[in-house]
């Protein structure tokens, strides 16, 4: 996924629903799970805590 943003285009992911939809749409973009880390990140700020809660309640 090549696109740039700068920090004042990124949107921020802080509820469960944005940051389950994000993830569920990396994946199926074919991103593993240390890549869909990366790419999240690079993308959007999101909150990391519930990042990881949503994570760890889908493995």
């Amino acid at each position: 996924m090549e696109r740039f943003f700068e920090d004042y285009q990124k949107q921020r992911l802080t509820e469960r629903f944005d940051i389950l939809t994000a993830i569920n749409i990396l994946k199926s973009q074919g991103y593993d799970d240390e890549d869909m880390i990366k790419e999240i990140i690079r993308v959007f700020y999101v909150d990391l805590d519930t990042y990881n809660e949503v994570i760890g309640q889908a493995a």
